[in-house]
Order: structure tokens, then C-alpha cells, then sequence
């Protein structure tokens, strides 16, 4: 929906409606990018830390393409990689606009973001506990999924709370290039239609959903941190 230049202004209600709208958008292009890159960023973390040296079984050819791989998904900046990526973003959900479309270049940059947090917080467990539960006679997956996840788990949140702020950024970014939400609302009618009430409300929301989602990822590590 779009609002002509001398529509915006407080009290419009049309303006609330858009407003809402657009915080809609932002906050389904944080749901579903956050799923992919747990889904995919942590299973990514755990074999990079698994084939690193200290791993339960160090590859060091699998570990250097890996690394590489996920040492180049993160040096790329995301407003190129949006650009670069916008064949692909069409073929996987048939446009390269809205806010779609944007999940697509969110999650391909946030998941080697996310996987390489994820094996610091891995190689921060103590090696002790790691022999002492070999030594039982536990197997390499029973280590990975209860001892490995089990005491990093509080970190992998932790984790997670960066990548999703720094996501919130980067939608608000995608909006340059039509890719919905407050920054295409920003954008649009903040900037290029000079409504100075309308960058702000934007600006007032992502601040509102940034400190939303890190209260909400300092909580969940509080309740689930046993040390």
C-alpha cells in the first residue's frame, strides 16, 4: 500500500496501519531467518568444531574448506551480497522484493556468522570434562549433543541474541532495495519524501525490538546457565 507525500502525519490513522504493517514485516523477516540460521548455523558450528584440531575428529582438509567458506560468507557486506544474490533470492521464492525476499540474503549471511560464534563457544569447554566422559566410554554423538551443547548451550544463546540484533540491522538495510519492513518504510517516505515523523517512529521500533530481543536472550540464558 502505498501513501501519497502529504498523507503521513501522526494522527493518520492510514499511517498507523502502515507503520504496524512494516513492523509486521520486520519482525516475520527476523522469525523465519532466525529458524534457518538455527537450524543450519549450529549443525555448521558443531562440524567446524568437531574437524578443528581440538575436535572429537579433526579433519584438517575439511576444517580448511569449511573455515574458508565460512571466513568468505562473512567478509562479504550485506548489501552486496543482497545485490549478488538476487538470481538466487527470485529462483527460491519467485521475487527479489518484499520481505521474502530478504529472508533469503539474511540467512545466507547470518548462518557463517552465527556458526563461527558457535564453535568459539565450543572451544571454550573445559577439555576435562570432555576425557573424563571418553573415558566412560561415552560415544562422539552422546559428547556432541550432552556435553559439548549441554555446557555451551548458554553461549549458543548468547550467540544467537547477537546474530538476530545484528539481523534486525540488516533488515532495516535491505529496505534501500524494496525489501519491505521499517527500513523500506524509512526509506521511502522518511528520506526521499523528507517525513521526518516517519524516520523516527522507524527508528524508535527497531530500538524497541533490539532491546526486545536482547532482554529476551539475556533472560533465556539466565534461566538456562547450571554453572
Amino acid at each position: 500500500m502505498r501513501l501519497a507525500a502529504d498523507e503521513i502525519f501522526w494522527n493518520n490513522p492510514v499511517f498507523h496501519d502502515r507503520l504496524w504493517e512494516a513492523t509486521g514485516e520486520t519482525v516475520l523477516m527476523m522469525i523465519f531467518t532466525t529458524l534457518a540460521v538455527a537450524i543450519i548455523g549450529l549443525p555448521l558450528g558443531l562440524l567446524l568444531h568437531a574437524t578443528s584440531a581440538k575436535g572429537l575428529t579433526p579433519q584438517a582438509p575439511v576444517y580448511r574448506v569449511l573455515s574458508l567458506i565460512v571466513d568468505f560468507g562473512r567478509s562479504i557486506p550485506f548489501i552486496i551480497l543482497m545485490i549478488a544474490l538476487i538470481p538466487f533470492t527470485r529462483f527460491v521464492v519467485g521475487s527479489a522484493l518484499g520481505w521474502q525476499a530478504t529472508v533469503v540474503p539474511l540467512a545466507v549471511g547470518a548462518i557463517p556468522f552465527f556458526a563461527r560464534l558457535v564453535q568459539n563457544a565450543l572451544r571454550e569447554i573445559d577439555a576435562g570434562k570432555i576425557e573424563a566422559v571418553q573415558m566412560m566410554g561415552a560415544s562422539k554423538r552422546h559428547i556432541t549433543l550432552h556435553v559439548l551443547v549441554r555446557e555451551a548451550l548458554p553461549a549458543i544463546v548468547g550467540a544467537l541474541t547477537v546474530t538476530v540484533v545484528t539481523l534486525i540491522g540488516y533488515t532495516a538495510m535491505a529496505g534501500t532495495i524494496g525489501g519491505g519492513g521499517l527500513g523500506a518504510l524509512a526509506i521511502d517516505y522518511g528520506y526521499r519524501r523528507y517525513q521526518s515523523d516517519t524516520m523516527i517512529a522507524c527508528i524508535v521500533l527497531l530500538v524497541a525490538l533490539v532491546a526486545l530481543m536482547q532482554w529476551a536472550g539475556d533472560a533465556i540464558v539466565k534461566k538456562i546457565d547450571h554453572r
